[in-house]
């Protein structure tokens, strides 16, 4: 399913299957690439419903759980859907898993796609697989499981660019928080500024010390308490300055946001052979770009300001790299091996992992003696996994 930021992948498509005939008795399964989306999902379709979380609509992730045995819908993050079909391979109960925000392609997401295509064609014909997501390659992955693609247009509000350039020598911080004065000044309404750390975020929020309008920080590591008081609204006759890493990019609207300033980078974990994984800096792709502008319009039309020269634009990479590609596989190894497969390549990963990571990963357990020399999981493996 390829449909527009806002148009209701997230929060009405689950709600709205649930009367369908083939899950009565069972429940749905949607998986989100983040916490906080997940949080603020089903605390929307609880809302919804006028529940709440923990009665039709639940959620699992590594630090909470609100599921009763009236849960219908189970909002969970990637990295736990993965566990729970390593230990229920047969997702017992479960009618349909709804993979969202795929085009984000973490290492997790990946995974539970592979192991629930795995369990649906050996173990339950019967459970439903859909892929969503706002900016996604429909064809290829059509192909790779052998789905057909409904697109929606959804309902667009436009969005007016505004390139704002380079200045040589500049630091971010600085064109940032210039970039938002300006737009304090010409726009109404608050903003979502898109940064690619916690780093550059606390240095933008001094930058703009005794301005008209709220800051709020909105990141991975906050309490949940700090990240709802980013994801309100703003008092009345009040306006806000959200800073947010790529948290903010996808299944989530903060209300009142009518403008949004990106600087076009992404913080992503890359494998060092040297020293595990280590986060470098890069440009953003396309899909997170276009994923960006989008929040601007989510309730009405808005407004996009980029940190970088419109013909910069051509040369931004379609989609992210898959993390699949870039990640230590070691996880994924031990994954893999306590599921009980061996071999990766039989699995209907859209991107197959490369060779060379998968034998430095399973060199690695097996120094570890978390595999045995034929590749099988130990006990000590288990404990690790």
């Amino acid at each position: 399913l390829a449909a527009p930021p806002g148009a209701g992948k997230t929060t009405r498509l689950p709600l709205a299957l649930l009367e369908e005939p083939w899950l009565a008795g069972k429940r749905i399964l949607l998986l989100e690439p983040r916490r906080l989306a997940a949080r603020l999902a089903a605390e929307r379709m609880a809302a919804t419903l006028g529940e709440r979380v923990g009665e039709t609509v639940g959620l699992a992730t590594r630090v909470e759980r609100k599921v009763s045995p009236a849960t219908r819908i189970e909002v969970v993050t990637d990295g736990l859907a993965a566990r729970r079909l390593i230990a229920d391979p047969e997702l017992t109960g479960i009618g349909a898993v709804l993979l969202d925000e795929f085009h984000e392609r973490s290492l997790a997401l990946d995974l539970a796609l592979a192991l629930s295509a795995e369990a649906q064609a050996e173990l339950r014909p019967d459970l439903r697989l859909l892929v969503m997501s706002a900016t996604l390659d429909t064809a290829r992955i059509a192909r790779r499981i052998g789905a057909p693609v409904i697109i929606s247009e959804g309902r667009q509000y436009p969005v007016e660019t505004i390139y704002l350039g380079r200045s040589a020598g500049e630091a971010l911080d600085e064109r940032m928080a210039r970039a938002i004065r300006r737009a304090l000044r010409e726009q109404r309404g608050s903003i979502l500024a898109f940064l690619p750390g916690q780093a550059e975020i606390r240095r933008v929020a001094e930058r703009l010390t005794g301005i008209d309008a709220e800051i709020a920080p909105l990141y991975g590591a906050l309490p949940p308490s700090e990240q709802d008081r980013a994801t309100a609204p703003a008092p009345a006759g009040a306006r806000k300055v959200v800073l947010a890493t790529d948290i903010a990019e996808s299944s989530l609207t903060i209300p009142d946001v009518t403008t949004v300033i990106d600087a076009g980078l992404a913080r992503v974990a890359a494998y060092d052979p040297d020293g595990g994984s280590r986060l470098s800096t890069e440009r953003a792709s396309r899909a997170s770009v276009d994923q960006r502008r989008g929040r601007a319009a989510r309730t009405g039309p808005g407004v996009c300001y980029r940190l970088w020269d419109e013909e910069e634009t051509r040369g931004i990479p379609a989609e992210p790299t898959p993390e699949i590609l870039t990640a230590d596989l070691c996880g994924l190894v031990l994954a893999l091996a306590e599921w009980g497969e061996r071999d990766p390549g039989r699995l209907a990963f859209m991107d197959p992992p490369p060779a060379g990571r998968l034998a430095a990963a399973k060199a690695k357990l097996c120094e570890l003696g978390a595999l045995d020399d034929a590749g099988a999981i130990t006990e000590r493996g288990r404990d690790m996994a």
